[in-house]
């Protein structure tokens, strides 16, 4: 199984590293690199995280951390990352 990152959460995702480099950037390189490694666990337990509250289908999950959600999709042979938003702004 293999992670594709869609467009969207490319986007979504230097835009908050880039908010949090403003602060610091030690702790937006860290905010990168700890959500990879959130990710590549996905990728042996596509179901770990919860249902999605965004979306009726179970094949979608919420990957909650550090106050922001980012929405991936299981499918057959891939998981597809769609977006990532801090959660007040949902």
């Amino acid at each position: 199984m293999k992670i594709i990152y869609e467009k969207q959460f490319r986007i979504a995702l230097k835009n908050i590293v880039t908010y949090i480099a403003e602060d610091k950037v030690s702790a937006s390189e860290l905010f990168k690199k700890e959500l990879k490694k959130k990710f590549e666990l996905v990728i042996e337990n596509p179901k770990m995280y919860r249902a999605s509250v965004y979306h009726k289908s179970e094949s979608y999950r919420d990957l909650v951390f550090m106050g922001y959600t980012a929405i991936y999709k299981i499918e057959d042979d891939r998981i597809k990352v769609m977006d990532i938003f801090k959660w007040v702004d949902r």
